[in-house]
């Protein structure tokens, strides 16, 4: 079995490999004083490449209306 980390992967890979891929984020925040909450946030984030983000069903309807006014003028 050989190992699949790459001693000399740079920053342009990472990039390559999560445009690919595609990364989620989600984060839920609470900040509160003396224990009461004062402020919540609720963080979900997506990274990916138009075709990948496209594939899992993200921004479709976005995109089809971009290409769409693209073709028109």
């Amino acid at each position: 079995m050989q190992s699949t980390v790459r001693p000399n992967a740079t920053l342009v890979d990472l990039l390559d490999r999560v445009l690919d891929r595609g990364l989620v984020i989600n984060a839920d925040i609470i900040i509160s004083l003396a224990g009461v909450p004062l402020i919540g946030i609720n963080l979900r984030a997506a990274l990916a490449g138009m075709d990948t983000m496209v594939k899992y069903g993200v921004m479709r309807e976005w995109d089809e209306a971009i290409r769409a006014r693209e073709q028109e003028g």
